[in-house]
Parts: structure tokens; C-alpha cells; sequence
């Protein structure tokens, strides 16, 4: 079970695979493809027989045969929409990574015992899984979150550690790099459009820094005075020695206290109790972690390279036993290329409320409403960068991480997608509110099946 799934090659084209997706072991292409079809309702037509050889080199030239052969192969339509493996195909996924680690162990009888957790640290590499892809909530955790009372202790929002990625596998093309900038910014940079006041600007630029300030764990003085409160080695030895699945059940508790406060954020702002239910859990599925990930910058320390994590600043070497360095990398490395932005509390605030409120977002009901809101917010970032010289220059900073965030998330569900195969038990038990938020294209065992 501990054998890496990418070394399987993808079902449809044969080339290297990046995990489970819909079902099925494939490559990116074949991911992508096969969601873009599913969303865009696509209707293709082969010219030939309708028996195009689909492989790594030609897979481009007939779309009719290549989806023909992902659905052939089990790729669910339904997982596109809901984000979920029926028991057949998991448990038809499960025998398959077992067959293929007793081929390899057969194939290499002398391989020594910790081969396999090297294998395991490093699989999914190359893994983006689809944090888009939303699942009904049966318990509406998410909308039936109370606020936290006053007074009430709060956790680190800048909580992050078990989500992570290397640098390679989360670069950028400039090609999309330049397509989200030109979808963010002429809206940033634009005149207030006919009937919007400045004072209603600053409303929302004022509702949204309160809303910020009030479900972040520290102020600005108080983490700078956590800033050299470091893990001693003995506390990061302990970690270490935690086996993997413990690591995982301890950041999952505290990512899920995180994610509470990102709901809280979400519910303070103007306009976003007035969404359906539908669409307010949405937004929060696919947008939470993204904003974790902008608050990470005013918890991380350059000079260190280190992170708070449960009120202490931990470095990589922290979370070794995740098996997840590539990961843990990433997060690291977005937060330190975030950190030399210097963004304010105001624009860090107005950044994740815009990237919180995204209309792009899978299978919402009113995208107009959410784009309106959305589009308030922007031009209160506007409003808030223009009063820097280098406004511009800034913002497209900002809008370049983007990219490589979205990546994050997405490495993130595939690990934990892996994870859950080989411990399934233990993903079982994880928060309620973690496996709501992140269990999109992961099964998790029936309480039935225990």
C-alpha cells in the first residue's frame, strides 16, 4: 500500500500519472480534459471509426476517442460534480496499489525496510487533485459554524502544516501567469463604476479589515513578540519520532481550528449570509485553504525561514514525519515570496476576501451575485493600493501567487487523497469539519463498513 501510485502509468494515455482522479490513476492531461469536458457540457465527434489509438503522443488529435476511453475506464461523470469514488472503484484503486507494491517487492526481495516510507515521503509529487470539485455537505458543518464568543481562545489561522509542495511542481507558466492578470487587474484599476460611492467603498474596505482583524489569532505586536519563541531540538525530535499517521491526525486538528476562523471571516463580510447555502459553502470549500495561505506571510519569519505552528515558530525539519516535504516546502516558499510583498493588514484582508468571494468557482447558483460582491471588493483594494506608489507593481505581485497557491490546494487534497488509502482508518477519524472541507475527491471509509 505504501507503493507510489504515479509510478503506474495513466489508464487512458499511458503517460506518468499523478494520482487518483475521478476514479481513475491518470496523468494531468487526462485529468484536466476529462473535467473540462464534464463542465462544459462538450460534445465531440471522431472522423475516423470511433477506434482512435489513445496514447501519450496522439492523445490530442480525436477528443471523441479519448473521452470515450476515459469513461470506459471508470471515470465518473458524478465525481466531476460531487467529488465522489463509489466503494467499487475505491476499493478496486485499494487492490490495484497492492498489486503493484507486491510486483515491485518481488521484483526487488533484498530492498531494504525503510524503501518504503522514502517512496512514501516523495509519492504524489507530482499530484494536483481538483479542490474545486465540491460534494453536498451532510451535516452543513460549514453553515451551521457559530461565530466564536468573545473572549473565546483562538488557534493559529497561519496553521498550515499539512499542506505542503515542492517549488517545482507548483511553477507557474507565464502564459497563465499573464491570464490572471489580465482577468484581475482592469477591474482593479478601473474607474468606480456609475452609482457607487466612495464612502460605500470605504464601507466595505472598513467591514472587511474588522472582519480580518477579528479572526486572526495574534495581533501584529503580539507575533512579534513570538517571533524568536522557536522549537527547542528536543520538541522537534518528539515530532519526528510521531509516526505518520499521528502527524497527520495532529495537523488535521489543527488546520480544522484554523479553518474555523477563516468560516468567521467569511461570515463577517457584508453580503455573504445574504448567499444560498449552496453557494456560501462553496465559496468556503474551495477558497479556505487560499486564504490560510495569504495569512501565512504575517506569521512567517524571513530571517529564520520558520512558521508559527501551535503558538511556536517551527521550521521544515518540524514536520518530517507528514511525509510530505514537498508539500511542507511549498507553503514555506509561498509564505516567504508572500512575507517580502510587505502587504498591510488592509490589503492582506481585501486580497483574501477577494479570492474568498471567486465566481469561477464549479457549480455555484448565483455567480452574478458573488461576482457583485466580489467586484465591491476589488475596487476597495484599489482604493487601498493606490495610495502606494508602486500600486501596480505590487498588485501584480500579488496576483502572481495565485497560481501557485491554487496549486497548494491541490497537492494538499491529493496527499491527503493518498493518505487515505493507505490509513484509511485514521482519515476516518479525522476532524468532521476537515473531512467536510477537504474530502471532495477523497472516500472516506463508511461508519458502516467498520
Amino acid at each position: 500500500m505504501r507503493a507510489q501510485i504515479e509510478v503506474i502509468p495513466c489508464k487512458i494515455c499511458g503517460d506518468k500519472s499523478s494520482g487518483i482522479h475521478y476514479g481513475v490513476i491518470t496523468c494531468e492531461g487526462c485529468k484536466g480534459f476529462f473535467r473540462r469536458s464534464q463542465q462544459n457540457n462538450a460534445l465531440y465527434s471522431c472522423s475516423r471509426q470511433r477506434n482512435c489509438l489513445i496514447d501519450r503522443t496522439n492523445r490530442n488529435r480525436c477528443q471523441h476517442c479519448r473521452l470515450q476511453k476515459c469513461l470506459s475506464l471508470g471515470m465518473s461523470r458524478d465525481a466531476v460534480k460531487f467529488g465522489r469514488m463509489s466503494k467499487k472503484q475505491r476499493d478496486s484503486l485499494y487492490a490495484e496499489v497492492q498489486k503493484h507494491q507486491q510486483s515491485q517487492e518481488q521484483a526487488a526481495p533484498k530492498e531494504e525496510p525503510e524503501s518504503h516510507s522514502r517512496s512514501y515521503s516523495n509519492s504524489s509529487s507530482a499530484g494536483l487533485s481538483d479542490l474545486d470539485d465540491i460534494s453536498a455537505l451532510a451535516d452543513g458543518l460549514l453553515f451551521d459554524l457559530p461565530l466564536t464568543p468573545e473572549g473565546a481562545s483562538y488557534y493559529s489561522v497561519e496553521l498550515l502544516a499539512s499542506a505542503q509542495s515542492s517549488p517545482e511542481q507548483c511553477s507557474v507558466e507565464l502564459s497563465d501567469a499573464r491570464l490572471i492578470k489580465q482577468e484581475y487587474e482592469p477591474s482593479l484599476f478601473s474607474p468606480l463604476p456609475e452609482g457607487t460611492s466612495v464612502l460605500e467603498i470605504e464601507r466595505v474596505s472598513q467591514n472587511i479589515v474588522k472582519s480580518h482583524l477579528e479572526t486572526c489569532r495574534y495581533t501584529a505586536e503580539e507575533l512579534k513578540r513570538l517571533t524568536w519563541t522557536l522549537y527547542t531540538q528536543e520538541e522537534i525530535r518528539t515530532l519526528q519520532s510521531k509516526s505518520t499517521e499521528a502527524m497527520w491526525q495532529h495537523c488535521a486538528h489543527q488546520l480544522t481550528n484554523a479553518i474555523q476562523y477563516v468560516v468567521e471571516f467569511a461570515k463577517r463580510i457584508t453580503g455573504f449570509m445574504d448567499l444560498c447555502q449552496n453557494d456560501q459553502i462553496i465559496l468556503l470549500k474551495a477558497g479556505c485553504l487560499e486564504v490560510l495561505l495569504i495569512r501565512s506571510c504575517r506569521a512567517f519569519n524571513p530571517v529564520n525561514n520558520t512558521l508559527l505552528f501551535d503558538s511556536k515558530y517551527a521550521g521544515t525539519p518540524v514536520f518530517k514525519s507528514l511525509g510530505c516535504d514537498d508539500l511542507i516546502n511549498a507553503v514555506f516558499e509561498l509564505a516567504k515570496g508572500l512575507s517580502r510583498l510587505q502587504l498591510t493588514e488592509e490589503e492582506m484582508a481585501l486580497f483574501s476576501a477577494a479570492v474568498l468571494l471567486s465566481p469561477d468557482r464549479p457549480w455555484l447558483t448565483d455567480t452574478q451575485k458573488v461576482q457583485r460582491l466580489q467586484e465591491r471588493v476589488y475596487l476597495a483594494l484599489q482604493s487601498c493600493l493606490q495610495r502606494s506608489p508602486t500600486s501596480k507593481e505590487k498588485l501584480t505581485k500579488m496576483v502572481s501567487k495565485l497560481p501557485l497557491m491554487k496549486s497548494i490546494c491541490n497537492l494538499h487534497m491529493d496527499k491527503l487523497e493518498f493518505f487515505s488509502l493507505v490509513h484509511p482508518d485514521t482519515a476516518y477519524s479525522f476532524p468532521p469539519l476537515y473531512r467536510e472541507v477537504f474530502g471532495s475527491e477523497v472516500q472516506y471509509p463508511d461508519s458502516s463498513e467498520r
